[in-house]
């Protein structure tokens, strides 16, 4: 008698109905509400984290997110971007007050990025790798804090424009806009600053 073959049963994953879990969290439903913090609280940390570069800040800031959010559910309004927008400008509006009441200068630590040489590659091309990597860092260091602030929604977030611009109160094509200036800035800053190195 032969032995039956072994079935395995994958139990299916629960879906997440965004506008379903926020209609119950906005009614007072602390679980739906749990729901929601369970999804977003990583990105909104690592959000202010990037903000503020200090991760025992970042962690009562990130409370402070969804303290906030959870008082003020019942009062959300859908504007077309997802859930999540809001709660980076919650984010957003906290980190600015806290730069403010420390009266010091918005910094992105991105020193704190590890950088891991692809397989196959030469000690020499990484280390010039690694040098237009810090000299490219210490540029958007020099970038006023509402640009920075974009280039981490854009390329640490993977927001899209609609979302930054739902974000930093401005529209998707002022998003864009300074989108591209701050992009022509940093080109033009690495332009300059080869110069200068060729000239020496």
């Amino acid at each position: 008698m032969s032995t039956p073959p072994v079935r395995f049963f994958i139990l299916p994953e629960l879906e997440y109905n965004e506008e379903e879990v926020l209609a119950r969290a906005s009614q007072g439903d602390r679980d739906a509400f749990g729901q929601m913090y369970e999804r977003y609280v990583e990105r909104i940390f690592n959000y202010v984290y990037y903000r503020t570069g200090n991760t025992h800040d970042a962690e009562d800031l990130t409370a402070r997110v969804f303290q906030r959010a959870m008082k003020h559910v019942v009062n959300y309004t859908d504007r077309g971007v997802p859930f999540s927008a809001w709660l980076y400008r919650i984010a957003h509006n906290l980190v600015a007050n806290w730069h403010r009441d420390r009266s010091r200068k918005q910094e992105i630590p991105l020193d704190d990025i590890p950088i891991l040489p692809a397989k196959g590659d030469h000690p020499e091309r990484n280390l010039v790798r690694s040098q237009e990597q810090d000299a490219l860092l210490k540029m958007i260091r020099t970038l006023p804090p509402e640009r920075q602030n974009l280039l981490i929604l854009k390329f640490v977030e993977d927001l899209s424009n609609a979302e930054i611009g739902a974000i930093m109160g401005r529209s998707e094509g002022a998003v864009k806009s300074l989108y591209h200036r701050t992009l022509l800035a940093l080109r033009d800053q690495l332009e300059d600053q080869n110069l200068n190195s060729e000239g020496e």
